[in-house]
């Protein structure tokens, strides 16, 4: 994997595939010891997702229609409009998913996620990378599975398909936000793409 990111310091993978088949409220673990106390690097949390893939970090700058189209369909305001989104080919030079990194508060503290999607816009994988709030308010493993396959739309959210996380509401819904948020960057510039490819492919530097 040709790679020459950044370390972040961060909690270990959190993925368990599948998804349930309907909706259900599910309660968080109440002992930190629910959670493991590994470290997961970027660099590892896009070698889970894309092994033996070359991965690119572009750097875009969105117009600020395409801001306001983004947060529209995310139902995130206030996004930065610049965004970095790592790429993955395989070795015939073919693009089998975007990574996104974001960052956000759960309660007064930050999480930070790796979203991963395929090229038709559909959840491959999730990664906790950081979790500054107590560990029990971090959603389980099979909490975070449920949003594999998913795409863009009313089933991504606390109100559709993904189940409410009892004792950690807010986590659950900053991560189905930084869900969205990656999905909805991934859209909109996607329908740039017949204009040509995003400027500043800058390798080595950290979401």
């Amino acid at each position: 994997m040709q790679l020459s990111l950044g370390l972040l310091a961060a909690l270990a993978p959190l993925l368990v595939p599948g998804q349930p088949a309907r909706p259900a409220e599910v309660t968080a673990p109440s002992a930190p010891t629910a959670v493991s106390s590994a470290f997961l690097t970027i660099e590892e949390a896009l070698e889970l997702c894309f092994p033996d893939c070359t991965v690119r970090r572009g750097t875009v700058f969105l117009e600020e229609d395409e801001v306001e189209r983004v947060e529209d369909l995310a139902g995130v305001k206030d996004i930065r409009a610049i965004a970095h989104p790592y790429e993955a080919f395989d070795e015939d030079g073919k693009l089998v998913g975007t990574a996104w990194f974001d960052s956000r508060k759960v309660r007064s503290k930050k999480q930070t996620l790796m979203v991963a999607a395929d090229p038709k816009g559909r959840i491959l994988r999730v990664e906790v990378l950081a979790f500054l709030e107590p560990r029990q308010y971090l959603p389980p493993a099979r909490w975070f599975g449920q949003l594999i396959g998913k795409e863009l739309g009313p089933a991504l959210s606390l109100d559709g398909e993904v189940r409410n996380l009892a004792g950690a509401t807010l986590s659950a819904r900053a991560s189905v936000r930084s869900a969205r948020l990656a999905l909805a960057l991934q859209r909109v510039l996607g329908e740039r793409a017949d204009d040509g490819p995003p400027a500043g492919g800058a390798k080595g530097a950290r979401p």
